[in-house]
């Protein structure tokens, strides 16, 4: 699955528009990783921890937004977005990541 920020591909031609596609994660980020990203926070510098999960809920968002366009007898998505929330929940947090797009076909190469 061809997955792209633009809205089209050059040299491609999309032959149809299938409609829009999301995909959601929320990770949990547990109370050690709380307190380390709350050191950080104070003395400065990255947060590894976090940064992980980040990565791990873009790379869930992406792949469950792909296979909702597959689904829909896609082959690539166009215009994709990231958006990224931290949701608290009592003296934890979340956090979410949410992919969208549109699902195209696009002409074989």
């Amino acid at each position: 699955m061809l997955v792209t920020t633009t809205p089209q591909l050059e040299g491609r031609k999309i032959t149809k528009y299938h409609g829009v596609v999301t995909g959601m994660a929320i990770m949990g980020a547990d109370i050690i990783k709380d307190f380390l990203a709350g050191i950080r926070n104070i003395v400065g510098g990255r947060s590894t921890a976090y940064e992980g999960e980040l990565e791990r809920a873009k790379t869930t968002a992406i792949a469950e937004m792909s296979q909702q366009a597959q689904s829909m007898g896609a082959n690539a998505v166009v215009g994709m977005d990231l958006d990224y929330e931290t949701i608290s929940i009592g003296s934890g947090n979340m956090l979410m990541v949410s992919a969208s797009g549109t699902a195209v076909t696009i002409d074989a190469e």
